[in-house]
C-alpha cells in the first residue's frame, strides 16, 4: 500500500510539471479564452471516447451521478476559461503564482466535504503561502486584473476537486472525464450559439494554433486530467492541491526560458516562489511523520 502511494505521488508530480507546461501553450495559443477551452474539451473529450471504446470499457452511468458529472464539467470549464483570460491579461507567472492559493482553499473546505476535522498545519501551510503570494503581489500590483482571474479559476479549482474526490470512489477515472469533459464542451456550445459565435472564422486557426492545441488537449489534458483523477484513490485532494502549488514553480521556470520578455519577473517574485515551494516540501514532510505514527 505504501509503494501504492509512492507511485501515485510520483505519477502527481509529472502530471503537475505537465499542467506547467499547459499555461506555456496557453500563452503560445493566440485564440481567445473561451475558444480555446472548446476547441480543448472537444478534442480532449474525444481522445478520451476513442479510448474508452478501445478497452471496451462501459459508458453506463447513473443519472444522479451523471447530473453531478455535468455540474462539475460546468465548473472545469468555467475554471479554464478564467485561467486562461488570466494569462491573456497578465502573464504565465503572476497567473501561476496566484493557484499557491489552491492549498489554503482546499484546508478550508475539504473538511466540510469529507467530514474530517481541520488540520492546524494545513491551515498554518495556507497562510504561509498567502504570505508569499503577498510579497509577489506587492511587487507586480500592475496585474491586478489577471489576478482576479486566477483566483476566480482556482476557486473553482478547488471545488471540482473535492467533488471528484467523491466520484472516483465509485467510477471509473476515464469515464468520469469524458462526461465532464463532454459536459463542458456542450455548456460553452450554448453560450456560443447564442452569441452567434459558429461563424466560418471561428473554425479557421494557424497551422500553430493546430499543433499546439492537439498537444493540449492530448497530453495535457486527455492524459493529465484523467491521471490527476486517478491518483485521488490513493492520495488526498488536500495532497493533491498542494502538490499543485508546485505548478507555478514549473511554469515559471519554463516561461522565463521558453517565453521570456515580460515573463521575467522581479527579485521578490522569485523569493516568493521559493516560499511556496518550501511549504510544499514541508508539509510532505510533516505529514509523512504524523503518517507514521498512526
Amino acid at each position: 500500500m505504501q509503494n501504492d502511494n509512492l507511485k501515485s505521488y510520483l505519477n502527481l508530480h509529472l502530471i503537475v510539471f505537465i499542467w506547467g507546461f499547459t499555461a506555456i501553450l496557453g500563452a503560445l495559443i493566440t485564440i481567445p479564452a473561451d475558444d480555446l477551452v472548446w476547441y480543448r474539451m472537444l478534442i480532449a473529450s474525444g481522445f478520451i471516447g476513442l479510448f474508452l471504446v478501445a478497452k471496451k470499457k462501459s459508458f453506463s452511468i447513473p443519472v444522479r451521478e451523471l447530473l453531478q458529472l455535468v455540474f462539475v464539467g460546468l465548473l472545469i470549464a468555467l475554471h479554464w476559461i478564467f485561467f486562461f483570460q488570466a494569462i491573456h491579461i497578465s502573464n504565465v507567472s503572476i497567473t501561476l503564482s496566484v493557484f499557491s492559493l489552491g492549498a489554503f482553499f482546499a484546508s478550508l473546505l475539504e473538511p466540510i466535504f469529507y467530514g474530517r476535522k481541520v488540520l492546524w498545519y494545513e491551515v498554518f501551510f495556507g497562510v504561509i503561502i498567502i504570505a508569499g503570494l503577498s510579497l509577489i503581489l506587492q511587487v507586480e500590483s500592475g496585474y491586478i486584473n489577471g489576478v482576479f482571474f486566477a483566483l476566480a479559476s482556482i476557486i473553482l479549482g478547488v471545488l471540482f476537486t473535492l467533488m471528484n474526490g467523491k466520484l472516483i470512489v465509485k467510477h471509473d477515472p476515464s469515464v468520469i472525464t469524458f462526461y465532464e469533459f463532454l459536459s463542458g464542451f456542450f455548456f460553452i456550445s450554448i453560450y456560443f450559439i447564442i452569441q452567434g459565435k459558429f461563424t466560418k472564422d471561428f473554425f479557421e486557426l494557424s497551422v500553430n494554433n493546430w499543433i499546439w492545441l492537439f498537444i493540449l488537449a492530448s497530453v495535457c489534458t486527455a492524459y493529465a486530467f484523467t491521471a490527476s483523477v486517478r491518483v485521488m484513490r490513493k492520495l488526498t485532494p488536500y495532497t493533491v492541491m498542494l502538490t499543485t502549488n508546485l505548478e507555478p514553480v514549473y511554469g515559471i521556470v519554463l516561461a522565463y526560458f521558453i517565453i521570456g520578455g515580460k515573463e521575467k519577473m522581479s527579485t521578490e517574485f522569485y523569493i516568493g516562489a521559493l516560499i511556496i515551494v518550501i511549504t510544499v516540501i514541508l508539509n510532505g514532510v510533516i505529514k509523512h511523520y504524523y503518517k507514521a505514527k498512526e
